[in-house]
């Protein structure tokens, strides 16, 4: 079984979510996913050994070294034309307070809702910018996700430590 990109969305929210009790059917409509896919992307999680089925949590040693040294391998990102959308990467926060914003478009997710204009850059799943609108926390870690999956290496570099940080947080 092949990770999909929409199971790193999946893993991220459950990381948000921590102890609390969650169902198929809650995850998928907080993220804009069907219970089928949100069920599917668990298994693939499980069998990719980033996922306890036991304790009903993300192994966060395990997921948080598969983001760091293999998402971007895995699921490049796609650049697009400029457009109207979300920040994210080191456009969004936290990374926008540490890194100084140039003159150049920033990359931001397609959307219709979006404030920003700037290149498009493919998100993990295509509910992300919904999901990411609604849960600020989740916001944040996806935009992470997205400066390691395509950032320069301070972008990089930041975006492991401030991931990092909250990972163990979380632990």
């Amino acid at each position: 079984m092949t990770l999909k990109p929409q199971d790193i969305v999946i893993l991220l929210k459950l990381v948000v979510i921590g102890d609390r009790p969650w169902s198929f059917s809650s995850l998928a409509l907080e993220l804009g996913m069907s219970s089928s896919e949100v069920h599917g992307g668990i298994k693939r999680a499980t069998t990719s050994r980033l996922y306890d089925p036991s304790r009903k949590v993300p192994i966060m040693r395990s997921l948080l070294e598969f983001l760091v040294h293999g998402v971007k391998y895995v699921f490049p990102p796609e650049a697009g034309s400029p457009t109207r959308g979300m920040p994210t990467s080191y456009a969004a926060p936290p990374l926008n307070t540490l890194i100084v914003q140039t003159n150049e478009l920033p990359p931001v997710w397609p959307s219709s809702d979006g404030n920003a204009r700037g290149y498009e850059f493919s998100p993990l799943f295509h509910s992300v910018p919904t999901a990411a609108a609604n849960d600020g926390a989740l916001y944040e870690l996806l935009a992470l996700v997205d400066a390691i999956r395509d950032g320069r290496a301070r972008e990089r570099e930041l975006a492991v430590k401030e991931l990092t940080m909250r990972f163990r947080a979380h632990e």
